[in-house]
């Protein structure tokens, strides 16, 4: 970390490379047709839970610049929703660093938009599960995560179990 960065600032990108860590992971090798993967009635396919969290990642950057838009997308096909993911967070983190203002304190940032994508990674690492799409485990606390790798450039797991 640099001297005149902001811990604070820091921390949360880290959550942000978290999420893209563990977010690549529960898209990574999807099998085919798992975007459309049906739990249930009143329940989201993976591919309308990864276009919700682009959407999330749209709205928290119009947050920090200080004009909030919320967009609700129509499923892209799951490579490129995927491609998606990458690029929402990418855009939002760089703006952390762009000396623009951060028009929203970054709790709510948090507690809005970020806790909600966190949320929607683990349904879809769940419905990989009830698809019979099961990925390994991982000590995530071994994991490589680094603040500002936030792109398809994942390190590859240190510890599946």
């Amino acid at each position: 970390m640099s001297p005149t960065a902001d811990p604070k600032v820091e921390l949360f990108r880290h959550t942000l490379s978290t999420l893209a860590y563990r977010g690549g992971k529960a898209i990574r090798e999807a099998p085919a047709g798992f975007a459309d993967f049906n739990a249930g009635e009143g329940v989201r396919t993976p591919g309308q839970l990864l276009a919700h969290i682009g959407d999330l990642f749209d709205w928290a950057l119009s947050i920090a610049k200080g004009q909030q838009v919320w967009n609700n997308s129509t499923p892209l096909p799951w490579e490129q929703e995927s491609e998606r993911f990458f690029e929402t967070i990418t855009k939002f983190d760089k703006y952390l660093t762009s000396g623009e203002p951060i028009n929203s304190p970054l709790e709510k940032l948090f507690q809005g938009p970020v806790a909600d994508a966190l949320v929607h990674v683990g349904q879809i690492i769940m419905l990989r599960r009830l698809a019979g799409a099961i990925m390994k485990s991982e000590n995530y606390h071994k994991a490589s995560i680094e603040v500002g790798r936030v792109g398809a450039d994942q390190v590859a797991p240190k510890r599946e179990f």
